[in-house]
């Protein structure tokens, strides 16, 4: 009996699917670790804008802060989820587009409270930014609700699809 012995190609892509897959664990681990310590700097700066009775102050930037940390964790979950199909799976992309685009208005939205009077150039440029990241969300959103359904109609009775709905 002859053993045949594997491919070059085919040592070449389990090398490449190996590498893969360290990379992706490690990425995957320093954004564990950076949602942790934004996390923690979060929860810091709260306890310390109560305690000095400025939390209207730094609402905003602690909120854009755990905004950052939600989409550094869906990313995670997109990784994760690399990881065990070795499928690149658009969704959490979409998702963590929508976060970056609520967290940005949220961000020029409290940042503009007084460039309506000191500047209304800049103000009317503000204004036409927000329109395009609310146009924007309602793509991503609408790309979301279409990937969904698109994947209800394909894979019926499915357990994964059933609980994304």
């Amino acid at each position: 009996m002859s053993e045949t012995k594997p491919h070059a190609g085919a040592i070449v892509a389990r090398y490449l699917s190996m590498t893969e897959t360290v990379v992706l664990t490690l990425v995957a681990v320093v954004l564990v670790v950076l949602s942790i310590l934004l996390l923690g700097y979060s929860v810091v700066a709260l306890y310390g804008s109560v305690v000095a009775g400025q939390i209207r102050e730094s609402a905003i930037d602690i909120l854009d802060t755990v905004l950052l940390v939600m989409m550094t964790m869906e990313i995670v979950y997109t990784v994760s989820l690399s990881l065990q199909s070795h499928k690149l799976i658009a969704e959490p992309f979409l998702v963590v587009g929508t976060i970056a685009a609520i967290r940005r208005m949220l961000v020029i939205t409290a940042a503009s409270t007084n460039l309506e009077i000191s500047n209304p150039a800049a103000f009317r440029n503000t204004l036409i930014e927000l329109g395009l990241l609310a146009i924007t969300i309602i793509v991503l959103a609408v790309s979301i609700y279409v990937i969904r359904r698109s994947q209800a109609l394909i894979l019926p009775g499915d357990p994964e699809t059933e609980e994304r709905r």
